[in-house]
């Protein structure tokens, strides 16, 4: 069965030609003749999208979207209107339109264009709804959030800013939970109801970020088929976390900032500013300032963005942290897998808390998802497979500077394989990734 549409149109020609244009699309198309029969119908069964008149006898078209939101809120509005009604439509779109048409319509194809990508953009964001969902399912309490007196002393500016507008500024190692905190600030506000959308800049090349996050028109480029909505317009009226915002390139740092400055988007090919009430969270796990002093990264957007800076202690700060934290993974994984695990040993229990977790909560979850699988009644410290890198007293700072040095140096000498230079300075591959992380080197 195809997408079903309901057409609201006085004129009874008009009513027709859509009927037959979207049923050749194949659609399943029901009609009504005014505002009255068109609530009758909603009220008797779902639509996937209400395409209908802005000036009908009667209830008006804008007074037919609200009413009808009312009763179907999860159908698609697309309102037609003559030129002189723009600022109506205008009105329509801000009460929940997907878009709206002119009359007379440049061609059959225009109809059917705007009814496939209104309907595309709603299983867009159906899909990123269901990824909130799932990530949700997994979303540990309150307590162990804020597990650890390094992380308790974040929980009052987190509630503090949290129902306020601010654009905050996560900072911390990767792996401290800075997603986590997004998604709280995020329950936390008034805009609790609507979406959450992250974005991971690292993961986007250039062009597919730009087009990620503020969409893109129809031949914008090279396999661009039909118009898109970016993140920002699916985030409108919630939160759009941008985590690893140090990655992106100069040319989007610009477009980032006008949307910060001005909150208009402007899609990739298009020139229509389209009006945007998003509130953003940033994440980094890079030195921002030295970027901004070394000119990679804008001055003007890090102050815009800076303007409420948390940063996430790491879970070497949070030692009182670390078993709450393993007991909740532990619980989370055995359910999961179905294993009758449910305790860790003395010994894992102290291998856990003197190890130096460099990978922080992200590691700790990794290593008992792992060791839960291995387990059989309770966890031992060789389920656990710690492997300690040396410690480097933080006096010796030469000493380290020495150790970075050298391993720059035999990384280069082995054309970037980790594997062979690992060999070469006779560790094991993970203490030498360790180290990478550590020290920043590429």
């Amino acid at each position: 069965m195809g997408r079903s549409v309901l057409v609201v149109e006085d004129d009874a020609l008009m009513r027709s030609f859509i009927a037959d244009v979207l049923d050749g699309a194949g659609y399943r198309v029901e009609l009504a003749g005014d505002a009255e029969a068109a609530l009758a119908l909603l009220g008797r069964e779902p639509f996937d999208l209400v395409i209908t008149d802005l000036k009908m006898p009667g209830l008006d078209g804008l007074e037919l979207l609200r009413r009808g939101k009312a009763v179907r809120a999860e159908s698609r509005w697309v309102m037609i209107t003559a030129h002189g009604s723009i600022g109506t439509a205008v009105d329509a779109m801000k009460a929940g339109a997907s878009d709206f048409l002119l009359k007379p319509f440049e061609s059959p194809e225009q109809l059917r264009l705007v009814a496939q990508r209104v309907l595309r953009e709603a299983d867009t964001e159906t899909r990123v709804g269901l990824l909130v969902e799932e990530a949700g399912r997994d979303f540990p309490p309150e307590g162990l959030i804020f597990a650890g007196a390094a992380m308790e002393a974040l929980r009052s500016p987190v509630r503090e800013v949290a129902p306020t507008t601010a654009t905050v500024l996560l900072t911390g190692a990767s792996g401290t939970g800075k997603e986590v905190i997004a998604r709280v600030i995020h329950a936390w506000s008034p805009r609790r109801e609507r979406p959450f959308v992250p974005v991971h800049c690292a993961a986007l090349a250039e062009s597919l970020l730009e087009s990620e996050l503020f969409g893109h028109e129809r031949g914008a480029f090279t396999g661009a088929s039909a118009a898109r909505k970016g993140r920002f317009e699916m985030a409108d009226g919630g939160t759009l976390f941008l985590d690893e915002i140090g990655e992106i390139a100069p040319a989007v740092q610009v477009k980032l900032l006008r949307v910060l400055q001005e909150r208009v988007v402007e899609r990739v090919g298009g020139g229509r500013a389209v009006p945007v009430d998003v509130r953003v969270i940033a994440a980094t796990n890079r030195d921002l300032r030295a970027m901004v002093a070394e000119g990679t990264f804008r001055e003007d957007l890090y102050y815009r963005i800076d303007v409420f800076p948390l940063r996430l202690p790491s879970l070497a700060e949070r030692p009182d942290a670390i078993l709450p934290l393993a007991g909740h993974f532990l619980a989370r994984y055995a359910a999961r897998f179905g294993k009758k695990v449910d305790r860790f040993s003395e010994a894992a229990r102290g291998g856990l808390l003197h190890y130096g977790w460099p990978g922080n909560i992200r590691e700790l979850q990794n290593v008992v998802e792992r060791a839960v699988i291995l387990a059989r009644g309770e966890i031992d410290l060789g389920d656990l497979n710690l492997e300690r890198p040396e410690p480097c007293p933080p006096a010796e700072g030469a000493l380290r500077n020495l150790e970075r040095e050298t391993i720059e140096r035999i990384l280069r000498e082995s054309g970037g394989n980790r594997r062979r230079a690992a060999e070469a300075l006779g560790i094991s591959l993970r203490t030498l990734q360790y180290r990478i992380k550590e020290y920043g080197l590429s």
